[in-house]
């Protein structure tokens, strides 16, 4: 029995050895066909090889992050709290008991250094500054400073000069090389600060590893570094940390970070540095999504392998006559999936580490933002990359090695074609299929399962694949009546219907996973566009003092905006207040008991609940959960038009209140019976005083705006006991500023030390450059789909070419079938696609909706909009594919003898 089982094996080891020289020759003999093949999965292993050993390179070791942090210091340390605490082994986390830490405040340098080993040296360091600068006529506040003295040793190493020198004093600055693009200047140069108070001339140019974008270091002595909890220390120690260091700094609220592990703690545990629960979600989208790459090259190349095996119909007939059975047939042609993938794979992996390791400057700076560590490569991912590129080579060619065995051995001898029957159980389980799909993509959008939906997607997707074939069968019985050309293409799309069906499902794929996700950002886009509220009138602007106290000269407020804004009222604002400005108070209206919702949003609610709170009039508008925030303020009515944009008459109503002495409410809630309840809760209130309520006139003024106000007048804020303090003005200009006004306006009165309110209205079209990018991908497969298979079928058609010759068609034949060849892949794909893509976007949308409509409060629902821009690109590449088609065909018809 094992000598049995042993030549088996021997046999079956033998025949696979045969098989792959089989397919080493076959891939020398046909040149064009195998690069094309590698080519397709080359690409794929390159980009995943790259983006592994690129991702690899940016994990850094326990030592690289210490050398990178640290740079030439023994150890940072950051002053945390005044009671002892226990940290993890690297700094990165620490806890106190109690768990409220106090404020540790102020630290000098002597106070850390008392606590260090005799000898021991110390260099402060601020890693955030705040810091923003004059640009031209607008001011940039997105740059990140860091203090720390970069002549000293310490702070030296923690940064790379390019060139020039360290900052010496308080005027001087170093900036990163990205920070001197952002900031427009040179070294030598002058950097002024956004209110002009103050300028730095550039002395250095230096690059810190951890952050490669715009970086600003100061001098330590600047204005900017006070002793403030945000400090840590770098140390210079005499000998080695040791655990008694590690202790005693501890026991006083000192987080220490050293080259060496804190020794480890008997009572607290910390999670292992970089580690996290698996996430199984996140785990399971990238599976499911690197299945759906895999699907896509496997439809790419499969048409490939199914004109090789027609090509070689009589080598395989040959097999068969010498003994060969429906095994060894398969394994010759998926020897030639085993072969390519496997060249496929080395290549792509050889070049992904090559181009990751000549790139790494490139991604570092544009991609990653920080430097890496050490050059090295990731062995285990590498390996899979290669197995599921050799996997997907076997997939491509398992269903032509299919067709092999099953081929008439009588037809292949002579060399004819013989169409393999198309069952109709296909279509069944496609449709089955593709119906299971769109349950299961609506029941994880219900669950809100990314997970789930995308195996429905995939799912749907594969249903379409397997009625491909159908469908184009139907297509070509209806092509008959169609000009010679188009049903020339339509007759060799059904006959060749296993390279065909695979190419327009590779189309169909990738366009209806754009369309789908196009939709969604589309209809996001749309959702939030109409959940917008704007805070201010589109005409108005508000100017206030930058410090909340001193306000910025009328004059040059008034002149600024006539220049800029064309003003047409400029009205003054106040304020209420307890006292002084450290007297702090809240001023809000009362809501009548009646008109309570009696949940809150942040509670828990049953299904029950919620359906009774949907069902009640005064939960159609909830509270906040932490309650509602109004702005108050104290007008006599001057400021009311440009606060709240209402019409003539209601203003005109509503200032006669004011006037009155009574006080207008933007939500008309809080209005009974032309009175409102105002209530002042005062600082050390536990809870607001139910009887501290004082109820004035009430006039209720709703807008179109998201921000709610209260608006007192003079003569009601007296009687809360309240003083008047002036805020700053309420500018309403003659139009809609633009932008570029706005921002010239916020330039004038930047040096006023003012602060500028402007409600730019909702910031739109955010997903735009993803839409573009997602058609572009559809784009490009559609492309190299429809020219694969347009080369394929005009290598296969050659014969019928020569009949065509020989029978007087003209030249230009060629290209129109050429270009209707490529029609029927592009069209049809990318229709199919649409299609798709629309109703899977349709049900998950649907599902969604359907689901918060159970819930309470109820949200914006999502609309379905259609991205037209993503659908006229899809639209357009058909066309463009087309006419390369037929623009690249050579003309001339060729004249060769047919054998059958």
């Amino acid at each position: 029995m094992s000598a049995g089982r042993g030549g088996r094996l021997a046999r079956a080891a033998g025949s696979w050895w045969a098989a792959l020289r089989i397919a080493r020759r076959e891939a020398r003999r046909a040149r064009g066909r195998t690069a094309l093949v590698l080519a397709m999965i080359t690409l794929p292993v390159l980009v995943l090889s790259f983006t592994a050993v690129s991702w690899r390179m940016s994990e850094l070791t326990p030592v690289e992050r210490a050398d990178r942090q640290l740079g030439a210091a023994d150890a940072e340390l950051t002053w945390v709290t005044r009671i002892p605490l226990v940290q993890s082994a690297w700094a990165e986390t620490w806890r106190t008991d109690p768990e409220e830490a106090p404020p540790v405040g102020p630290v000098t340098a002597g106070q850390v250094t008392a606590l260090l080993p005799a000898g021991s040296r110390v260099v402060p360091l601020r890693r955030w500054v705040p810091f923003d600068a004059r640009v031209g006529e607008r001011v940039d506040d997105g740059l990140t400073a860091r203090a720390v003295d970069l002549d000293d040793p310490l702070g030296r190493g923690l940064v790379r000069f390019h060139s020039g020198r360290a900052p010496a004093g308080p005027g001087e600055i170093a900036v990163s090389p990205a920070g001197l693009r952002r900031l427009d200047v040179r070294l030598g140069g002058g950097v002024t600060s956004g209110d002009g108070a103050r300028s730095w001339r550039v002395v250095g140019v230096a690059e810190y590893p951890d952050d490669l974008g715009p970086v600003v270091t100061l001098h330590p002595s600047d204005g900017r570094m006070e002793s403030e909890s945000g400090t840590s220390w770098l140390v210079d120690l005499p000998g080695d940390p040791d655990e008694g260091l590690f202790r005693r700094l501890n026991a006083h609220g000192v987080l220490m970070h050293a080259r060496v592990p804190a020794p480890a703690s008997d009572t607290v545990a910390f999670p292992a540095y970089g580690r996290s629960a698996m996430d199984v979600e996140g785990m399971s989208v990238s599976v499911l999504v690197g299945g759906l790459g895999l699907l896509e090259v496997v439809l790419l190349v499969g048409p490939a392998f199914a004109v090789g095996v027609r090509r070689r119909r009589r080598e395989l007939a040959l097999v068969a006559v010498a003994g060969g059975d429906d095994a060894h047939l398969r394994r010759i042609v998926l020897a030639d999936g085993v072969v390519l993938g496997a060249v496929g794979a080395a290549v792509g992996v050889a070049l992904g580490v090559a181009a990751a390791f000549a790139g790494r400057s490139l991604v570092e700076q544009h991609l990653f933002g920080v430097r890496f560590g050490a050059y090295r490569w990731w062995p285990e991912a590498l390996a899979a990359i290669a197995a599921v590129a050799v996997l997907a080579g076997v997939l491509a060619a398992l269903a032509p090695a299919w067709t092999a065995a099953r081929q008439d051995v009588v037809a292949g001898l002579a060399g004819r074609r013989t169409p393999p029957a198309h069952r109709r159980r296909w279509l069944t389980v496609g449709v089955l299929l593709a119906a299971a799909g769109a349950a299961v993509a609506a029941f994880g959008a219900a669950r809100t399962a990314p997970a789930v939906i995308l195996a429905g997607l995939v799912l749907g997707e594969l249903g379409l694949v397997f009625a491909t074939p159908t469908l184009v069968g139907l297509l070509a019985r209806l092509g008959r009546s169609l000009p010679l050309a188009p049903r020339i293409a339509l007759r060799d799309a059904s006959r060749n219907r296993s390279s065909t069906a695979p190419a327009i499902s590779a189309v169909m794929a990738a366009v209806a996973g754009s369309v789908a996700i196009g939709v969604y950002l589309a209809s996001d886009d749309a959702r939030s566009a109409t959940m917008y509220l704007p805070s201010l009138p589109a005409t108005t602007v508000l100017v206030t003092g930058s410090d909340g106290e001193s306000l910025p000269e009328l004059s040059g407020v008034s002149e600024a905006a006539r220049a800029h804004l064309g003003v047409r009222t400029v009205a003054p604002l106040a304020e209420p207040r307890c006292g002084t400005a450290t007297d702090l108070c809240v001023v809000s209206p009362v809501l009548p008991a009646e008109r309570v919702c009696p949940w809150t949003p942040g509670d828990r609610l049953t299904p029950e609940q919620q359906r009774r709170a949907r069902a009640d009039a005064r939960c159609a508008e909830p509270e906040e959960h932490l309650g509602r925030y109004f702005h108050v303020l104290v007008d006599d009515g001057t400021a009311l038009p440009a606060l709240t944009g209402a019409a003539p008459a209601d203003v005109a109503a509503a200032t006669a209140v004011l006037r009155a002495g009574g006080a207008v409410v933007t939500d008309p809630r809080y209005v009974r019976d032309g009175r409102v309840d105002v209530r002042v809760t005062r600082a050390g209130q536990a809870r607001p005083d139910p009887q501290a309520v004082t109820t004035v006139a009430g006039y209720p003024l709703p807008t179109a705006l998201g921000a709610d106000r209260l608006l007192l007048s003079p003569a009601a804020a007296g009687r809360l006991g309240l003083n008047v303090h002036p805020l700053g003005w309420a500018i309403a200009a003659d139009g809609v500023p633009d932008e570029d006004r706005q921002d010239r306006f916020v330039a004038a009165v930047r040096p006023l030390h003012a602060q500028v309110e402007i409600d730019r209205g909702a910031q739109g079209d955010a997903g735009r450059p993803l839409l573009l990018l997602l058609a572009a991908a559809a784009g490009v497969i559609t492309l190299g789909a429809a020219a694969i298979a347009t080369g394929l079928a005009a290598a296969e058609g050659r014969a019928d070419l020569s009949t065509l010759a020989a029978v007087g068609a003209g030249p230009g034949l060629r290209r129109l079938l050429s270009l209707c060849q490529s029609g029927v892949i592009a069209v049809l794909g990318s229709a199919l696609g649409i299609v798709a893509g629309l109703g899977s976007a349709s049900i998950i949308l649907t599902a969604l909706n359907r689901r918060y409509a159970t819930l309470w409060p109820v949200p914006e629902p999502y609309p379905v909009v259609v991205p037209w821009i993503t659908l006229g690109v899809l639209v357009v590449v058909p066309l463009a594919a087309m006419l390369g088609a037929g623009l690249l065909t050579r003309s001339r018809l060729p004249i060769e003898r047919r054998l059958d």
